[in-house]
């Protein structure tokens, strides 16, 4: 027996004299059950991607890993173990955020039910993934990736994961923030929630979204990401804040906060975007909802002081490759409200007659929207619709505008700014506000590098 398994067991003073049984005379199933019943979890102290690597093999469900305070460098750190659903294994910083990892450091997950929170890397200099999220059921939260050379910061893998409370941000280098690839034969499950996305500047070319999800070539295959009350803070890396590519995808309650770009549903179908907050604060290039594909809902949105556009409903190629546009059929847009933007709320055909676009979305639905638009700068709808269109129970307002058009009418809708600077109805609850940093990300980072812009 080890002094591990010595340490795990609780032994007994008997009365009867020297011929009771000990637990260590006990049969082997018997000391089997007596181990499980009186095991308790372990902390275990680790200062660097040996300690953890020698450490692992003897890591039981329920055990926790504690990295020492202090500045790591080119520390690559492989997380590879096999928790329980009620007793995950944890890889935490002694105190989060005093667990700084620089240079080439980066860590990978590998197993199921692994957690790792508290860490900060920080400058990273490898040209690979900075945090690789694999296997099933893990959990990556209260950490931070800020600045760094990595081709990712979050390189997402395997199902049912899940990242929150996390804050990334200043990334400068080519490819996407965070990454998520999608498997062909079953929906990955994973889960963003309560993460702030801090400032990226401006990449100047494609490559520089915040979120992907899928790739083109993985696009017809069903993701079932949830992306969910994240903040979105000046993502300014091109026109795609969010590209989804791939299916059955759920956007929702997020905040995107004057950033330069779109929620872009690039490639796949049957995606969800709802009662999310689009504060543009009328930055060159903010916009909200790029729609292309099949049979996407875009539902109970506030967009608001956007400067390029509103609703992009895009026209699609015949015989499209995976790679190219699809024409948007079937999609949904409702009960969401737009103030004070300029540039199309509704461009019906956007893309029409270039890069081989001939096909007009078809069948789309347009209900139950409000419509407020500034004095100047602004167009209600551009372009020309495309067969099987429904408008109904709309509303719009402004000084250009003059009579009905088919489902929208033309009133005051009598909106009143509340005090979180949102525009409703004056009979309407404030069920859900805009998110802040108090709201999301890891608590430690306040008042240090998640600088909210004025």
């Amino acid at each position: 027996m080890t002094n591990a398994e010595q340490d795990h067991v609780i032994c007994y003073k008997s009365d009867k004299g020297a011929n009771a049984r000990s637990p260590l005379h006990l049969p082997l199933l018997a000391l089997t059950l007596l181990f499980g019943l009186f095991a308790r979890a372990a902390d275990i102290k680790v200062s660097s991607a040996a300690d953890i690597a020698a450490a692992l093999p003897n890591a039981r469900p329920g055990d926790t890993l504690v990295i020492f305070d202090g500045t790591l460098i080119d520390q690559a750190i492989l997380f590879k173990a096999t928790g329980a659903a009620e007793k995950p294994i944890t890889l935490r910083a002694q105190t989060p955020g005093k667990v700084i990892l620089s240079g080439k450091s980066s860590l990978k997950f590998d197993g199921q039910y692994l957690i790792v929170s508290g860490l900060y890397f920080k400058d990273g200099e490898g040209a690979g993934d900075c945090i690789t999220l694999a296997g099933q059921h893990n959990r990556l939260s209260d950490c931070a990736v800020v600045a760094g050379q990595h081709k990712f910061f979050v390189h997402f893998f395997g199902a049912n994961n899940r990242m929150d409370h996390c804050y990334l941000a200043e990334k400068t280098s080519g490819d996407p923030t965070l990454q998520i690839e999608v498997a062909e034969k079953e929906p990955n499950n994973h889960l963003l929630d309560h993460n702030h996305f801090g400032h990226r500047p401006p990449l100047g070319r494609n490559g520089g979204e915040t979120i992907r999800c899928g790739y083109s070539f993985q696009s017809m295959f069903s993701s079932k990401t949830t992306v969910e009350n994240n903040l979105f803070d000046r993502c300014d890396g091109e026109i795609e804040i969010i590209s989804s590519k791939s299916c059955d995808n759920i956007y929702r309650n997020n905040t995107f906060l004057d950033c330069a770009g779109f929620l872009t549903l690039r490639h796949g179908n049957r995606c969800t975007v709802d009662g999310n907050f689009f504060l543009g604060k009328g930055k060159k290039g903010s916009g909200g909802v790029r729609i292309i594909g099949e049979d996407h809902t875009v539902t109970n949105n506030y967009i608001a002081d956007m400067a390029d556009g509103v609703f992009r409903i895009t026209c699609g190629i015949v015989d499209s490759p995976l790679n190219g546009y699809f024409q948007a059929k079937r999609c949904t847009i409702a009960n969401n409200t737009v103030v004070d933007s300029k540039g199309a709320y509704l461009e019906v055909d956007a893309g029409i007659g270039t890069s081989r676009r001939t096909l007009r979305p078809e069948n789309i639905t347009i209900a139950g929207n409000i419509f407020v638009l500034p004095d100047q700068g602004a167009a209600l709808i551009k372009g020309i619709e495309g067969e099987g269109w429904k408008w109904s129970d709309n509303l719009a307002f402004g000084p250009q505008l003059e009579g009905d058009y088919r489902g929208i009418r033309i009133a005051d809708p009598h909106l009143k700014q509340a005090e979180d600077g949102v525009w409703r109805k004056a009979d309407a609850p404030a069920a859900m506000h805009p998110l802040t940093p108090k709201d999301v990300g890891p608590s430690w980072l306040d008042g240090l590098v998640r600088v909210t812009p004025p």
